[in-house]
């Protein structure tokens, strides 16, 4: 069993599941759908292909940095008497550790190789919602669960110890969960279908887990002198 990881950061995210009309909502983590849909634009897929292949992938989220919820209130006139006023959220400042676990590591390898070389342009929930950091952590050789709990925090050392100070050190991890168990949750975010005129979701088992603490990482130390040149 393997695990792709991806680091999604950004200055907005977005990642809505019960969105209509003119209100776009956003989840506190990313969801299943748009991750599945980040990977599809990489491997070059139009929306009416399939994408059972990627659904079937086990998903699961770290949470390294809660966002800030932000809300974007905006009007477009359609004609001079109609306006039409729409109200979109996101998340500010936000940074996640995904995890896609597959008995494959060959199929994990290929997503991998696509997201390094993107057929199409990459985002986080909506287009306007780009990366600020690479996308790729890598493959690690273990399950879904202690893949996200082993790997270190995705924040740079002076930023995690700051979390730490306010005491943000306990970071939160959803993963998918068998139907049967009694402590998940179902939730409208696995996708069957991308088709502009026929999108279709399924519902998916969703289970959060205890909170992990991570150990913040000190700054290295450096014999770097800036004054030594004046």
């Amino acid at each position: 069993m393997s695990t792709l990881l991806l680091r999604l950061a950004g200055p907005l995210q977005a990642w809505g599941t019960d969105s209509k009309f003119e209100t776009r909502r956003t989840g506190r983590e990313p969801s299943k759908s748009g991750v599945i849909g980040l990977l599809a634009a990489a491997l070059g897929r139009k929306r009416d292909e399939a994408i059972d292949d990627l659904s079937e992938l086990r998903f699961g989220v770290r949470v390294d940095k809660e966002g800030q919820l932000l809300h974007d209130y905006h009007t477009v006139k359609k004609t001079e008497k109609m306006t039409y006023v729409t109200n979109r959220y996101y998340l500010s400042d936000a940074t996640f550790l995904v995890g896609l676990e597959s008995e494959n590591e060959a199929w994990l390898e290929e997503i991998q190789s696509a997201l390094l070389h993107p057929a199409f342009p990459l985002f986080l929930g909506r287009r306007s919602c780009v990366p600020s950091q690479p996308v790729v952590v890598g493959i690690r050789t273990h399950g879904l669960i202690d893949a996200l709990k082993e790997e270190p925090w995705q924040l740079i050392p002076w930023m995690q110890q700051r979390q730490m100070k306010k005491g943000n050190c306990f970071l939160r991890l959803i993963v998918d969960a068998m139907p049967e168990d009694e402590t998940a949750v179902a939730l409208k975010d696995l996708p069957v279908s991308f088709h502009p005129e026929n999108r279709r979701y399924a519902y998916r088992a969703v289970k959060e887990l205890p909170s992990i603490a991570l150990e913040a990482s000190l700054p290295k130390e450096t014999e770097h002198d800036a004054m030594a040149e004046l």
